[in-house]
């Protein structure tokens, strides 16, 4: 495992030249504002250096990653719009419980795979979510 992080956007030069100097067996991105605006960056990396690459969110496996697997983000979203009503109804937030998500979404894009060579074994496509043709 070799963590690297990127704090502003030249730091992907920098996390692109390690991987380069020791090349991943694959990469995990983690999200956050910065990686997202920089993702396009990363799925290119990924495509021609032909590293499996996972990302936690699934319009990521849908903007041109290879895969995904997070959190539903409707459901998050549906779940803090229900909580939201709860306090503007008067609840107390104090008293409202701690929800973690239930539906977890794993996208795979073939399109991606295609072009990287790889194949994705049919047990795996069968436990996805989506597949991206």
């Amino acid at each position: 495992m070799q963590p690297l992080g990127v704090r502003e956007p030249n730091d992907f030069n920098e996390t692109f030249a390690a991987m380069n100097r020791e090349m991943p067996d694959a990469i995990l991105m983690v999200t956050d504002s910065l990686t997202l605006l920089n993702r396009k960056r990363v799925f290119d990396f990924a495509l021609e250096h032909k590293v499996p690459a996972i990302y936690e969110q699934d319009f990521m496996a849908r903007d041109g990653g290879l895969m995904s697997y997070g959190a539903d983000a409707r459901e998050s979203f549906d779940r803090a719009a229900d909580l939201a009503a709860r306090i503007f109804q008067g609840a107390k937030p104090a008293d409202l419980p701690v929800e973690i998500p239930t539906h977890y979404l794993f996208v795979i894009n073939m399109k991606t795979a295609k072009a990287m060579n790889f194949a994705i074994p049919n047990n795996v496509l069968s436990l996805a979510d989506e597949v991206i043709e």
